[in-house]
């Protein structure tokens, strides 16, 4: 059984987002999430723990975010059977967390898809890699076995299998369609090939190292995972960073969401045929990428954030180069978004192509991006906001036809708006030092960190153990919450549209497969 909550199980979180953590039978976790869910809260992440040798139990934990508060839900599922309640019947995108779980634990949601998730028979059926007593340095032979996808039978359905392996550089993922002639009629995804292990390796680091791993989850949301991790840190060791360094960091996670915006608006434009935007906006944001590296020393900045602070101060000649940076920007941006907005072959490809319901997206806990693309107003910075958000009072960038269009026209509104932001923090930057000393943190400690990257809501979940090390570190990408939602938009379209769907939600594997 659970053992009762002590002081030192509190969960911490900074001021403006309070949190608490709540021991749960296996009943009460059922029903806390039926209560949860009637009260239109937001599944956050899921996650399993080997703390045998701290209580005598695995544990179950669910985070969720309400209204007015994150709640995290704990639970210790009994020895004999390592069962607990199926939360998927509530919370969509908890069906394939909690087969990552069982992959990785032996921890089993009842009734469950007993289909591996994160696996790959990379590993024997019945190891379980994140248990304490499995042995870090067996080694198993590659097991190939089959995936039973779900099969549709009809008059003239075929199927269509994709990858894993692609053409250029994108990462692995099998897509399986169904189809009549060039019609889908159901996209069946199968992830889960760059699993790279990162929650044991984040026991292997020190606490204040665990923000450079925290960086390199998803490359194209490393500011994101780095705040979010030191943010945990600080959370746990009651570190208030310096004014400047705080604005620093929304500084480098607006500009991080400038660049990926800027990226995926010339691949939209590329996968619906029109080069010239692919090369208009490209050309920005190498120019954005060039003027990083200038100001920061790196063109993606995935050792910037640290715990207390900032790697790196901005120099009035960076100040500079920045600003002429957004204005330059400013001034592009709306002129490119009149093309498309123009171009009538564009507007033939993108408008009620992948198109994802308000309905739908709400019933299958749509998030970040996508979520606001569909008419649901969340954005952590704008109903939550932390500092320095507080002051900025960022706008809600929103879109209620859920298509390609859609998220292209959020894009657009969120890239002029981080300049906005931008701007603001350059000119109003605080002076003073960017770094402050973070202690180690004391064991048995929980911490939480919450961002909202350019993709979505980042968490990590920080288990401190004494002598500064790294007890457990949960990191969740919203893409887990979203690829889901990429099967329901492409049904109805035709097979070429796929590649155009596909882009508009832009999601991570890395960050997905952990």
């Amino acid at each position: 059984m659970c053992s009762e909550i002590t002081q030192k199980d509190s969960l911490l979180l900074p001021a403006n987002l309070p949190a608490t953590l709540q021991c749960v039978n296996r009943h009460e976790w059922l029903s806390t999430a039926q209560r949860l869910h009637q009260a239109g809260a937001e599944l956050l992440t899921l996650w399993g723990a080997d703390d045998r040798g701290r209580d005598g139990c695995f544990h179950m934990y669910a985070a969720y975010l309400t209204a007015n508060e994150v709640l995290v839900v704990k639970h210790a599922p009994e020895a004999t059977n390592l069962t607990y309640p199926d939360l998927g019947g509530l919370f969509p995108a908890a069906r394939r967390m909690q087969r990552a779980v069982y992959d990785l634990l032996g921890i089993a949601a009842y009734p469950r898809d007993e289909r591996s998730w994160l696996r790959h028979g990379s590993w024997p059926e019945k190891v379980f890699p994140l248990r304490k007593d499995v042995d870090r340095q067996q080694e198993f032979p590659l097991v190939s076995a089959p995936y039973l996808f779900v099969s549709v039978a009809g008059d003239g359905v075929h199927e269509i299998p994709v990858g894993p392996v692609h053409a250029g550089t994108i990462e692995p993922g099998h897509f399986r369609f169904s189809v009549v002639g060039e019609k889908v009629l159901r996209l069946e995804e199968r992830l889960g090939y760059t699993h790279k292990g990162v929650a044991r390796r984040f026991e292997q680091l020190p606490q204040h190292e665990g923000h450079r791993l925290a960086a390199r989850l998803s490359g194209d949301a490393a500011v994101a995972f780095s705040w979010a991790y030191c943010t945990a840190l600080e959370s746990i060791t009651r570190v208030t960073c310096p004014p400047r360094a705080v604005a620093l960091r929304a500084l480098a996670l607006e500009l991080e969401r400038v660049a990926n915006h800027l990226g995926d608006l010339g691949a939209l434009g590329n996968d619906a045929g029109f080069a010239f935007g692919l090369t208009q906006f490209s050309r920005l944001k190498e120019d954005l990428l060039r003027a990083n590296a200038t100001a920061f020393g790196a063109r993606y900045l995935l050792d910037y954030i640290i715990p207390g602070g900032v790697a790196v101060d901005v120099s009035v000649s960076a100040q500079r180069l920045l600003l002429e940076q957004c204005k330059t920007l400013q001034q592009a941006v709306p002129m490119l978004r009149t093309i498309y907005d123009d171009h009538a072959g564009l507007q033939d490809r993108m408008r009620e192509t992948g198109r994802l319901e308000h309905a739908i997206a709400v019933e299958l806990g749509a998030t970040g991006l996508a979520a606001r693309a569909s008419g649901i107003a969340r954005d952590l910075r704008v109903n939550y906001p932390w500092p320095p958000y507080s002051q900025l009072l960022p706008s809600l960038a929103m879109q209620r036809s859920g298509d390609v269009f859609a998220r292209v026209q959020v894009r657009f509104d969120e890239t002029l708006e981080s300049l906005r932001l931008c701007n603001v923090l350059l000119q109003e930057l605080p002076s003073g030092s960017i770094q402050t000393v973070v202690p180690l943190a004391e064991a048995d400690r929980l911490g939480l960190g919450l961002i909202e990257s350019w993709r979505g809501p980042v968490l990590i979940a920080l288990e401190t153990e004494a002598g500064g090390s790294i007890r457990r570190c949960h990191a969740h990408d919203s893409s887990w919450q979203n690829w889901p939602l990429l099967e329901y938009a492409v049904m109805g379209n035709i097979v070429p549209d796929f590649p155009l769907i596909n882009k508009s939600f832009n999601l991570s594997y890395s960050g997905h497969d952990g």
